[in-house]
């Protein structure tokens, strides 16, 4: 007899889950990194694949975080 979930399970596998998918979206908002966006875009379009989940947190990961700018002393 296969395995069949209730609606509370799939809620709950849903809840757990989408903070899982969306790991690169916040490691790069945490790191502040300078194409936070396309980032975001990458992992929400293209993180369903593999390829693309791992992209985006490859990326987000290896991008330069933003500097504040300073203030020259001239």
């Amino acid at each position: 007899m296969p395995f069949r979930m209730g609606p509370w399970e799939i809620i709950l596998l849903g809840i757990f889950l989408l903070p899982v998918y969306f790991v690169p979206s916040i490691v790069a908002t945490v790191r502040k990194a300078e194409n936070l966006s396309a980032i975001i875009v990458l992992n929400l379009f293209a993180g369903w694949t593999f390829l693309g989940w791992v992209g985006s947190l490859v990326w987000a990961l290896a991008a330069e975080k933003k500097t504040p700018p300073t203030e020259s002393s001239e």
